[in-house]
């Protein structure tokens, strides 16, 4: 499994270096090179500050939603670190190898892969629609992208609508038991989709969203800051097309299932902000490069850091089994206090 993320992985370092290079010979690589030595970099704290807040947020709503399916016992600055680490695995086709939280959280906590897995599907489906929601602000100014935004936007609800329908999932997973192929892994996917029903129920639905909203506006204004930085003019309106950019290539690049949306993102980028914006080739090129920078490939960054720094707090050996189920009843039994108490004092020893 380590051997087959290990190539998907330098698949994704491989299309970003292609993308890269592709990029600045579309731009002209002494235009691009003499618009990053005049480019506003005392702007780059508060551009990383606003793509921090973005993670810390979703990292937040990742550390809500394993509460919500019953672990306990694990605090919030493991669950963020849990969380951004997964990042280090950002550049494989549809970001498959973030999954390795779960194996991360099967050691710390003991729980169940199949429980913990929709801890990080419905944070994508959560940050989609909100993602969606800023897009259809901007369609609704550019009629254009309107038939798109809503298509993406019908799919994502007409799935979570799907998930609630638990009488059809139970008599899907029912039907499944029949079969000789899927009957083995038939209590996996009970434990799978009674944490996804949970997740999405109308509360929770809410609250990621919202927190999606909030956190990928903030990605918006580091967008709006590197456009600054290069130079073009202020506006609300810039700001606006900055936000509605932003999550729409990042929508269209995950949609693509490509290594970190890589190519896909940067295209529908540097298109609309010639389009949209007006902006030469060269401005959309260089601020597609820089946002990229500040965002995709600092995430991967943090994550790799994270990975190499805690370790030890990663893979240390398996927790013993928990069941979550459990700890939503009996929040302070003693195997729940066992399993906080060993974090709290491994946590306090780094």
């Amino acid at each position: 499994m380590i051997d087959n993320l290990g190539r998907k992985l330098a698949l994704g370092f491989g299309l970003g270096f292609a993308v890269l290079i592709g990029l600045v010979l579309y731009a002209d690589i002494r235009q691009v090179t003499r618009l990053l030595q005049d480019f506003r970099w005392s702007l780059l704290p508060a551009i990383l500050g606003l793509t921090l807040l973005n993670y810390f947020l979703r990292g937040v709503r990742f550390h809500y939603y394993l509460r919500q399916i019953g672990l306990r016992n694990i605090s919030l600055w493991t669950s963020l670190r849990v969380f951004v680490g997964g990042f280090s695995l950002t550049l494989t086709p549809g970001k498959v190898g973030e999954l390795i939280r779960v194996i991360w959280l099967k050691n710390l906590t003991g729980a169940s892969p199949a429980v913990t897995a929709p801890s990080t599907v419905v944070d994508r489906i959560a940050d989609a629609l909100a993602m969606a929601m800023l897009a259809l602000v901007g369609a609704l100014v550019y009629p254009q992208y309107r038939p798109a935004v809503l298509s993406i936007l019908f799919v994502i609800i007409g799935m979570v609508i799907i998930v609630q329908i638990r009488p059809l999932a139970l008599w899907l997973l029912n039907l499944g038991e029949k079969l000789p192929l899927v009957s083995r892994f038939v209590n996996a996917f009970h434990k799978l989709y009674d944490s996804t029903y949970e997740l999405l129920r109308l509360k929770n639905l809410l609250v990621g969203v919202g927190i999606g909203l909030v956190s990928w506006s903030a990605e918006g204004i580091a967008f709006f800051l590197v456009l600054i930085g290069l130079g073009v003019p202020t506006s609300i309106d810039l700001l606006l097309m900055a936000i509605f950019i932003l999550a729409l290539s990042s929508i269209l690049g995950g949609a693509s299932s490509l290594p970190g949306g890589l190519g896909a993102a940067e295209a529908t980028m540097t298109g609309m902000l010639q389009v949209l914006v007006g902006l030469p080739v060269n401005v959309a090129a260089t601020a597609t490069l820089l946002i990229r920078f500040f965002t995709l490939w600092f995430g991967v960054s943090l994550g790799i850091a994270t990975v190499v720094i805690w370790r030890k707090l990663l893979f240390r050996s398996r927790a013993p089994e928990f069941d979550p189920n459990s700890a939503k009843t009996s929040a302070a039994s003693a195997k729940e206090v066992g399993f906080a108490e060993k974090e709290l004092a491994y946590d306090q020893t780094g």
